[in-house]
């Protein structure tokens, strides 16, 4: 009890604007907390995914891969899906990796959505706390206006301190709030460099079984022919 006393008399004494930025610390938390659980879900998923379908897209059994893609949704599989659906209908690896960087388009902005409000809502937590003690030094100032001059200094340096807390929650709510939102940043980068990752291994695994199988058919051509 002796706890938390102290932190409603620092609350209390902030003035109005406590609340707002009260507000925007608990939304700033509800969105830090939903995508860091979506995130570690997701990269999860996709490290899942992928052991299972690497062997196959290493040793070239794209048909295998193509059915395990097929019954997954995570990030990895439905950026290979779309590399696969094309795999065998032209030759280009171009063409396979515009699709696959098409599909990457559409995934990227589920990564990273919301996170980007993290950082107007820490912006927004500091601004609210500085309106908050402007006002607070306003109305002291009209508050010692009229009183006793023998009482100002000390009527003026109370309610300075009290204006002042108001700063004070808004910088200590916006601080965590930076520290999250590019620790976020930085797993939302992991992702995409991740996929970006399995993107070009699945690309050089189709481009060397391609270059196996025109070797292949070269071959057997030059067998024929003598």
């Amino acid at each position: 009890m002796d706890i938390f006393y102290p932190i409603v008399k620092f609350f209390t004494a902030g003035g109005a604007f406590m609340f707002p930025i009260a507000l925007v610390a608990t939304v700033a938390a509800a969105i830090a907390i939903e995508r860091y659980i979506t995130l570690t879900r997701l990269g999860i998923r996709n490290r899942s995914a992928w052991a299972e379908i690497e062997p196959f897209v290493a040793r070239g059994d794209f048909d295998k891969a193509r059915d395990l893609t097929s019954k997954d949704d995570a990030p990895v599989s439905r950026l290979l899906g779309m590399g696969l659906a094309l795999e065998g209908a032209v030759r280009r690896r171009d063409d396979v990796e515009k699709a696959m960087q098409e599909s990457m388009m559409e995934i990227i902005p589920q990564l990273e959505k919301r996170t980007h409000y993290l950082a107007t809502f820490a912006n927004l937590a500091t601004l609210l706390g500085l309106l908050g003690t402007v006002m607070g030094l306003i109305n002291a100032f009209s508050a010692v206006a009229t009183v006793n001059p023998a009482e100002k200094a000390s009527l003026l340096s109370a309610s300075i301190s009290v204006a002042m807390n108001c700063t004070a929650f808004g910088l200590m709510t916006a601080v965590p709030i930076l520290f999250i939102h590019a620790w976020l940043q930085t797993k939302t980068t992991e992702l995409i460099d991740s996929l970006e990752m399995v993107s070009v291994k699945f690309l050089n695994a189709v481009t060397e079984r391609r270059a196996e199988s025109a070797g292949a058919a070269a071959a057997t051509a030059a067998v024929a022919a003598a």
